[in-house]
């Protein structure tokens, strides 16, 4: 397995990919699959609760800022067991926004040595576009005139549009992997009687795998997440190293665009904080410091029907 992992990594290196996405991208993907594939809900036997946000390119003005929040858990039906869960997001470019809700369900199956996962969540997006502040002229050879096309909102304009994502995922105790498809119904926006918006479908593939040291008190962990909407790419490949099931530091790379230093730690009850900082190796570094991510994490164990609940601190792959 390992002979394959670096081999998947070495090849994709020698790609060349660009980019430039309708989707939000995060950093500390590793910590939050269910952002971007709905199989990844009720994974383990607690319920989790993940915040996300982040402070993309400071110093750039107009630079965009995402929020993202889930609340997942397993659920057992009879002998079956399934996951449900809610996510939210807020994400703001220049004069762009996007808001979302979706309801997520994973049904799990017992597959070898792990636990095959398929999952759907359905909802809604909402897409923005703050005409009032656009500027009016920008040259491109003349001048170009705003005001004139029928096309550009000369206003604050929003709209409301339905949205289905799927994903299967594959879990054991060491690996992970998962593929999954946002925006599979193609919506469409529209801002009001002339212009209108689709945000392009986004395929992701993410795979992650524990590696025991000799030292038991140290576990490397390398993922990698790909995604594209068939028009550019994205990867990210990322290495982590773990001690003693509670601290963790590590390197990830976003090819042609940015170095990324993680870290993060497992506090008493469940709860987990992390932060990230990806440094531009772009020309983006002339305008902007770089951008900040900051991740907290709460997870416990509710038994229904007793006084009290029982909590407890999980891994999180």
């Amino acid at each position: 397995m390992n002979r394959i992992l670096v081999f998947l990594w070495l090849t994709l290196l020698n790609i060349g990919f660009a980019y430039s996405q309708f989707d939000a991208q995060f950093s500390q993907y590793m910590f939050h699959t269910s952002s971007f594939n709905p199989a990844a809900v009720g994974e383990g036997d607690l319920i989790q609760i993940t915040g996300q946000h982040r402070l993309q390119w400071l110093g750039m003005p107009n630079a965009g800022q995402t929020t993202v929040f889930s609340i997942n858990s397993p659920l057992k039906v009879g002998k079956l067991k399934q996951g449900i869960g809610l996510i939210f997001l807020n994400d703001k470019v220049g004069q762009f926004t996007d808001q979302e809700a979706h309801i997520q369900y994973a049904y799990k199956k017992l597959l070898g040595n792990g636990v095959l996962s398929i999952g759907a969540d359905l909802g809604f997006l909402s897409l923005g576009f703050n005409g009032g502040d656009s500027i009016h002229k920008i040259p491109i050879g003349d001048y170009y005139d705003f005001t004139t096309d029928p096309e550009i909102p000369k206003t604050n304009v929003a709209g409301i549009s339905f949205d289905m994502n799927i994903g299967v995922y594959y879990s054991t105790k060491t690996f992970y992997t998962g593929l999954s498809y946002k925006h599979l119904n193609n919506p469409t926006v529209l801002w009001g009687d002339f212009s209108q918006f689709k945000p392009r479908s986004t395929l992701f593939f993410t795979g992650g795998y524990h590696i025991a040291l000799a030292n038991p008190k140290y576990e490397f962990i390398p993922s990698t997440l790909i995604k594209t909407d068939f028009a550019s790419w994205q990867i990210d490949l990322s290495s982590r190293l773990e001690y003693d099931n509670r601290y963790w530091g590590g390197i990830s790379y976003r090819y042609q665009d940015a170095i990324i230093f993680l870290a993060g730690v497992n506090i008493a009850g469940g709860l987990s904080i992390g932060y990230s900082f990806d440094l531009p190796t772009s020309q983006v570094i002339s305008v902007s410091s770089g951008s900040h991510e900051f991740l907290v994490t709460y997870c416990f164990e509710y038994i229904f029907g007793q006084r009290g609940s029982k909590f407890k601190s999980i891994r999180i792959l």
